[in-house]
C-alpha cells in the first residue's frame, strides 16, 4: 500500500483554523477550567493554590503537566477537582466551558468527567449531572445556537462504581448525557475489569467510549473492542504498534487492520499524547500515518488547560507538521461528526447545514 500526500496543497491560516466550524469528541471538564475561575472558587473555598494570579497559575499547570511526572501532572487535577464540588462551581465551570468552546468554532462537542470525583462536598451524582447540564444548557443558550454540547459520564476505572455511573448515564440520556466512558491508569486496570457496566450499556442500547491505547498498548485496545465493545477509542494512539512501514510499503496487523475496516473512531489528542509520551512531536505523532492510511482519525483537545490548547491549536499544529489543508480539516470535522454519540438525524444536519457550507465558504471544495 503506498501513501502519499500532496505536499503543494495550500495551508488554512490561523483565521482560517479558527472560523471553521469544528467538532470535538474527547474533552475533560477538569481539565479545561479557566484559571482566573480556579482561582476564585479556591478563594472562596479556602483551597491553597500554587500560585496567586492567573498568569501563574496557568503557567504552573502546563508546566507541571509538561514536567515528565505523573505525580505533577496528577496534582493538577487534585485542583481543578476541589473548586467543583458545590452545584454554583460546577454550573460555572460547565457554562464557561461552552462559551470558550463556542470562542474557538466548536459547533459540537462532548465534554466527559466523572460525577463521582465531584460528591466530597455532599453532592448525589444526580445531583452531580443536573448542575453540570444546566451549566451546559446556560452556556448554549448565551451562545444562540452555535454550538450543541452533550455530556460524557465517566466512570474511574481503579474503582467501583462503573455499573452505578453506567446506569447513571442511561437514566439521563434523553436530558443531555451523550454516553458513558472510563478513563485513569490503564496498565494494572484492564477495561475487562467493567465487563458488567458495558453488557448493561450493550442491552440498553447505549454509547460509550474506552480510554486504551493510550499509556497501554495494543492489549487494551484489544479488551476495549473485543471484549467490551466499544463504539469509540479514547486516545487509541498506540494502535500504531501493529502498522508495520517498511519505505513506500506499509503493513497492516490484523488488529488495526480490523479498527480501519470497522471504522471505529480513535479519538486522538495530538499535545496531550505528547505530554503523556504516547508521543515525541506532533511531527511524530501516528496520526500523520494513521490520516494517510484513512483510520477513522478525528482530532481532541484532552484536557484543554494543562495542554494550553484549543480545537484551533490543535488542528494548527497538524497544519503545520503535516501540511493539512481546509480539505482535510473538513475529513477531522465529518469524521467526528460521524462518529459523534448524537441521534443520526441530528448528526447529518450538523454536517450538511453547518460544517459543509462553514468550509465551502473558506474556500474548501
Amino acid at each position: 500500500m503506498s501513501v502519499v500526500r500532496d505536499v503543494d496543497a495550500p495551508r488554512p491560516s490561523a483565521e482560517q483554523v479558527k472560523q471553521a466550524p469544528k467538532a470535538l469528541l474527547h474533552d475533560h471538564l477538569d481539565g479545561g477550567l479557566r484559571p482566573q475561575t480556579v482561582l476564585e472558587i479556591a478563594r472562596e473555598i479556602g483551597h491553597g493554590l500554587p500560585a496567586d494570579d492567573a498568569d501563574s497559575l496557568g503557567r504552573w499547570f502546563a508546566e507541571s503537566a509538561d514536567s515528565g511526572s505523573l505525580v505533577r501532572y496528577l496534582e493538577t487535577f487534585d485542583h481543578t477537582v476541589a473548586v467543583m464540588q458545590r452545584p454554583d462551581d460546577l454550573t460555572r465551570v460547565a457554562r464557561e466551558c461552552v462559551e470558550d468552546l463556542a470562542e474557538d468554532g466548536v459547533v459540537y462537542a462532548e465534554v466527559r468527567y466523572a460525577p463521582e470525583q465531584h460528591v466530597t462536598g455532599g453532592l448525589a451524582l444526580d445531583e452531580v449531572v443536573s448542575a453540570v447540564q444546566r451549566g451546559f444548557d446556560e452556556g448554549m443558550q448565551q451562545a444562540g445556537g452555535r454550538i450543541v454540547v452533550r455530556q460524557l459520564l465517566t466512570a474511574m476505572r481503579h474503582q467501583a462504581r462503573s455499573r452505578e455511573i453506567a446506569e447513571l448515564s442511561v437514566a439521563w440520556r434523553d436530558r443531555g448525557v451523550a454516553g458513558f466512558d472510563i478513563a485513569g491508569a490503564e496498565a494494572g486496570y484492564p477495561p475487562t475489569r467493567h465487563l458488567d457496566a458495558f453488557e448493561y450499556l450493550q442491552r440498553e442500547n447505549s454509547h460509550f467510549t474506552i480510554h486504551a491505547g493510550e499509556a497501554f498498548g495494543l492489549p487494551s485496545i484489544w479488551q476495549a473492542i473485543q471484549w467490551c465493545g466499544a463504539d469509540r477509542l479514547g486516545h487509541g494512539v498506540r494502535i500504531i504498534d501493529d502498522v508495520t512501514v517498511d519505505g513506500d510499503r506499509v503493513e497492516l496487523g490484523r488488529l488495526a487492520a480490523y479498527v480501519r475496516d470497522m471504522r471505529i473512531p480513535l479519538e486522538m489528542c495530538p499535545h496531550s499524547n505528547i505530554q503523556t509520551g504516547a508521543a515525541a512531536s506532533i511531527a511524530e505523532h501516528p496520526i500523520g500515518l494513521l490520516t494517510r492510511l484513512r483510520f477513522r482519525v478525528t482530532v481532541n483537545t484532552d484536557n484543554r488547560l494543562m495542554s494550553q490548547t484549543s480545537m484551533s491549536n490543535e488542528m494548527n499544529a497538524l497544519v503545520d507538521a503535516f501540511g493539512y489543508t481546509l480539505e482535510d480539516l473538513r475529513w477531522f470535522t465529518i469524521n467526528a461528526m460521524k462518529s459523534a454519540f448524537l441521534p443520526f438525524d441530528e448528526r447529518l444536519a450538523i454536517i450538511d447545514d453547518i460544517i459543509k457550507p462553514g468550509y465551502a465558504e473558506l474556500g474548501a471544495v
